[in-house]
């Protein structure tokens, strides 16, 4: 139950984007009363920065891209994007920037709603500086769960209030095409927007330290997204970074940039994709034993270390577990039982894969990459199991040989790889890369999470003619290369 006049709740969440609505919705179900702080739109970055708008720009994007390919369609796709039209859909992807859907669930959920900026002030209490300039405490009986999220981590550049670059939200949210864009970085926000703007009509110049696009996923999938970039006419430069960047005062406002190697370029404008920071320089921390602007480490049932008590949880991106919305969903759902849990007096089993653990987060991360090609991975990649010392099998397939993926687009450009622990006998990662793959991710997830046996997956019999194929593919490549392995050479003499 809840004391409203006086401030007073069973759980306070801090931050209503998707992961602090998740929380809520876990603590309020189990009959906890619950409020909710936001000083942005309910729904957060996911909703009108990130997710939701930044598909809606790739995916028209993918589909002209793949229509044009395929025979008999591509003779219909006379012209480039209607990019008004897209912006248009995008729009109403990002609810045009109005929260009220998000803010009607809220009430339907029974969850409370404090617009303002929220602030630890000791174990237990949240106040809230209201738009109004007011100040409320918040008092939570039993939890508080940081939900804050992240935001775009800038470079040390000189002069950067006034070159006015764009970071994600401006890339996702831009009113019109820029004539000329320049890109620094080499991960998901910078190729997928690389991908959608170049679609667009932008000129896209897209500049890496790095020595290749997405380090963290398998180098041919990456070579297959930087290759499609390349026809595309996106410039890709790697190896360099921006040493300098200067808006120019003349008529075209253009932003000059030198780069380390000397080379010098003009765009309209600059996306810094570099990274996320945690929010949390303004929240209170120091007020409970914390340094402010830190990521916040967790155990595995999300409760904060380094606090006492287990009232405090973080959640989401904030903990740098892993910084995708889905995980911090999945995150949100766990920690929520373990409040409600806790607050019961139950024991939590907080094991691997237990009820109250966020196992996923080190086993068996799903990412899309929606690029073109997509790509799609799950748990280990083959330079992880390197780096870790972790012996694996790795068995390769070219998906454009199946037969499904060829009544996709019978100039199927594509690669499978999966990860399998010879010993145990289960998969322990996937990486697919090829259009149409975003697909396959939930079923590699699911060997990997339930530990499937390859005896077992030869029973999941994949329907033909679909991209899915690809699984029988990948098995019998193994089968293969394991008789080859275990059959004696026979030399003539």
């Amino acid at each position: 139950m809840s004391d409203k006049a006086n401030h007073i709740y069973d759980v306070v969440v801090i931050g209503a984007g998707p992961v602090g609505e998740n929380v809520a919705d876990r603590t309020s179900a189990a009959g906890l009363s619950t409020v909710i702080v936001e000083s942005e739109l309910v729904g957060g970055e996911c909703s009108y920065w990130a997710c939701e708008p930044s598909k809606a720009l790739l995916r028209p994007a993918l589909l002209h891209a793949e229509a044009a390919r395929f025979p008999g369609v591509d003779t219909a796709v006379t012209g480039p994007l209607d990019a008004r039209a897209v912006l248009k859909h995008r729009d109403r992807m990002a609810a045009e920037w109005n929260d009220q859907g998000q803010v009607d669930w809220l009430d339907s959920a029974g969850i409370a709603l404090v617009r303002g900026h929220g602030r630890l002030a000791g174990p237990r209490r949240v106040t809230v500086r209201t738009p109004d300039g007011d100040t409320l405490l918040l008092t939570a009986r039993y939890a508080v769960a940081v939900c804050t999220g992240s935001s775009a981590a800038l470079p040390p550049l000189p002069g950067l209030d006034t070159v006015r670059p764009w970071t994600s939200r401006e890339a996702t949210s831009a009113r019109e095409v820029p004539g000329r864009l320049a890109i620094l970085g080499a991960g998901v926000v910078a190729t997928e927007m690389a991908t959608a703007w170049q679609a667009l009509g932008a000129q896209v110049t897209l500049i890496a330290r790095e020595p290749r696009l997405l380090t963290r996923v398998e180098e041919f999938a990456a070579d297959l997204v930087a290759q499609r970039l390349r026809e595309a006419g996106v410039d890709l430069r790697f190896g360099t970074t921006i040493s300098v960047a200067e808006r120019a005062g003349g008529p075209d406002d253009g932003i000059h940039l030198t780069l380390d190697d000397g080379a010098r370029l003009v765009a309209d404008e600059l996306l810094l994709a570099t990274g996320r920071a945690p929010r949390t320089g303004d929240i209170g921390l120091e007020t409970v034993g914390l340094t402010p602007g830190q990521w916040l480490a967790t155990d595995d049932t999300f409760t904060v270390t380094g606090v006492d008590g287990d009232w405090l949880y973080a959640v989401g991106d904030v903990n740098h577990r892993a910084l995708l919305t889905h995980q911090g969903k999945y995150q949100a759902r766990v920690a929520g039982a373990v409040i409600a849990d806790r607050v019961r007096g139950l024991a939590l089993d907080a094991d691997p894969w237990g009820r109250h653990a966020g196992t996923a987060d080190l086993l068996a991360v799903p990412q899309v990459v929606f690029t073109d090609p997509e790509i799609a991975a799950v748990g280990l990649t083959s330079e992880d199991a390197a780096r870790t010392g972790r012996v694996v099998d790795v068995v390769d397939y070219d998906i454009g040989r199946v037969a499904g993926a060829i009544q996709h687009d019978p100039s199927y450009r594509g690669r499978a790889r999966v990860l399998i622990d010879a010993e145990r006998r289960v998969i322990v990662g996937a990486t697919f890369a090829g259009a149409g793959v975003a697909e396959l991710l939930h079923s590699a997830t699911i060997a990997i999470t339930g530990e499937i046996p390859l005896d077992r997956l030869w029973h999941a019999v994949p329907a033909f003619p679909t991209i899915s194929e690809v699984w029988l593919r990948l098995l019998e490549t193994y089968r293969d290369q394991q008789l080859a392995a275990a059959t004696p050479r026979i030399v003539a003499t």
